[in-house]
Parts: C-alpha cells; structure tokens; sequence
C-alpha cells in the first residue's frame, strides 16, 4: 500500500532495458572524445560562487552556503588558464525551478573545450556528435535575427521594447506573458514561445544579439552579434556553445550588469567568481566551448518524449 511518502513510486522510471542502454551511450560520448585526444577532467559540483545569469537560478546547499553548480564551465575555464588543454566533463549540474518533460532540477550534462576552435568548427563537432546517436539529416543553421524575421517578428537587433512588447502581446497561444519584462527577457521569451517552435527539425541558431551573449566573445565585423550558438532538435534545445570571452574585465563588467538586474527582479545574487576572473587575467587561451544535455540527446535517441524514460529517479520519485 502507499505510504504517503512516495513509497509506491521505488522502481526506477526508465526501464532496466534502458538504463543498461544507456551506459552503453555513455561509453560512446568517451569514446568519441578519446579518440580526438580530450581528456576527461572532474571539477566540483559546490562553489562559494553561483551564476549571475539572470535566466538561470542556482540551487544553494544550507549547510555551507555554497552554490550546487548549474554547469563546470567556470571551473574548467580555471583548468585551460592552467594549461591543461582540450578538456570534456560529464557530470551532474542543477537548475531550480525547472522541473517538466524536457527540464529535471538534477540533471547530466557535457560540456567540453576546444583551444583554437571557433564557433564554427564546435559547431562542426556537435553535429558530429549528435550524429553518433540521432543519425545523419540534414542540419541547418540560422541567424537569430533571421529566425525572428522568418516567424513574422521584428528584427531583434533593432527592435525596441515597445515594438517587442506588441510582438510577443499579437501571440495568445503562447505561454502567458510574464510582468515586468525587460528588453532582453522580451527577447528570450519570444525566442522560446514562437521562434522555437518554428525551427526546422535540427536547427543550429547562430549570432545571438549582444545582450544575449553570456560569455561569448562579441563578432568583431558587427558587435551587435555575439559568436554564440544553441543547437534545437526537433524544438528541444540540446547545446548551447560559445566562442568564449578571454577579456576578465568585460567579463567583469557582465557579471556586474547582471547582479544589478537580479537586484532590480528581487532574485538571489550569487557573489561574482573572483578564481575564474584571475584565472582569465593570467591568461584564457582563445577556445570554444559548449554544453549539452545529455538527458535529453539520450531521450531523442531514444525516441521517448520525456527525460523520465532515460532518467532512472527523475524529482518527483528521488
């Protein structure tokens, strides 16, 4: 009988079938990585520093007060200032407030660096990787600003926030429209509301606009773009790559800009990651760099809908 605490949901939800299968997915990502001399690193999963994305909430342990990690990025970005070099992590990475089909607050991740790489090249190797296990197609790949365009919305690289705010108002259907958005969250809102869901079936979506570049690098022929890309695959977002920043103190300068706006929203502010700042100071080699949910690419392989049917004890029975 249920005992009121989930007792009844102990079996895993993937089957066994599953769970042996994927392990087996996860020696083919080492494979291929092993077999382009990139070595496998570990980094921690806490940190005195969270990330100060204003799209992402990071999950905090009590005890410590340290940070759970939403992805090793700024650790490894310590490893290649070190001088390690080519570099790939599988690991555990946590997210709050995203829990649904595709979304698991605990989650398995990729993420890997390429030193002389530019967004171009990652891209090449994404789409060698996902190839692996999806097969091969055809994969497009699409300016953001033209994907806006295609979907009947304004350019985004010059549109202003009333014009946006109309743009996303002219789309009932879509997710209901959050209060007190700003320029960039209009952008991101209408990005995953309509654009999204218009994208051909592999999509990579390249040239991000500025206040959309996280940690990449500005496009030196039109800075309006950063060198920053996301692979969809059948609408489900899979990676998310960078020609990274090098410069600590534009860096700097962003992590200030979005503690600012987290201040404004009401949200935590997670202090500023002083080690991976000094570490970028000696010297970030010039690399690419990109992270992949591994849950969902695992799921798409295997044509399930969900992450529960390649996840053994997904949040609602860990």
């Amino acid at each position: 009988m249920p005992d009121g605490r989930g007792g009844e949901n102990w079996p895993p939800s993937a089957h066994v079938t599953r769970l042996r299968q994927r392990a087996g997915w996860l020696k083919t990502v080492r494979c291929f990585f092993a077999a382009r001399d990139v070595i496998e690193v570990e980094t921690p999963l806490l940190s005195q520093a969270g990330v100060t994305d204003v799209h992402v909430e990071s999950l905090r342990e009590r005890g410590t007060g340290r940070w759970l990690q939403t992805s090793p990025e700024y650790a490894m970005k310590r490893l290649l200032a070190a001088g390690l070099g080519d570099c790939y992590q599988i690991t555990r990475a946590f997210r709050a407030g995203e829990q649904g089909r595709w979304h698991n607050p605990e989650f398995t991740l990729l993420e890997w660096y390429r030193l002389g790489f530019d967004a171009d090249q990652l891209i090449d190797e994404v789409a060698t990787l996902v190839e692996a296990f999806l097969g091969t197609t055809r994969m497009v790949r699409k300016r953001y600003a033209d994907a806006f365009i295609e979907a009947g919305l304004p350019d985004p690289l010059v549109a202003g926030e009333a014009e946006l705010m109309r743009a996303a108002s002219a789309h009932p259907e879509a997710a209901p429209l959050p209060r007190s958005l700003g320029r960039s969250a209009l952008l991101d809102w209408l990005f995953s509301q309509v654009v999204v869901p218009r994208l051909p079936g592999r999509c990579f979506v390249t040239h991000y606009p500025a206040d959309q570049a996280v940690l990449a690098r500005l496009d030196r022929r039109d800075p309006r773009v950063a060198a920053r890309f996301e692979l969809f695959c059948d609408g489900v977002e899979l990676a998310n790559g960078f020609h990274e920043l090098t410069d600590a103190g534009e860096l700097r300068s962003r992590f200030e800009s979005d503690q600012s706006a987290r201040r404004r929203a009401g949200q935590s502010v997670p202090d500023i990651d002083e080690r991976l700042l000094a570490a970028m100071t000696s010297g970030l080699p010039d690399c690419a760099g990109v992270a992949m949910g591994l849950d969902r690419l695992f799921a798409l392989a295997a044509g399930d809908d969900s992450l529960a049917g390649v996840m053994a004890f997904p949040w609602d029975r860990a």
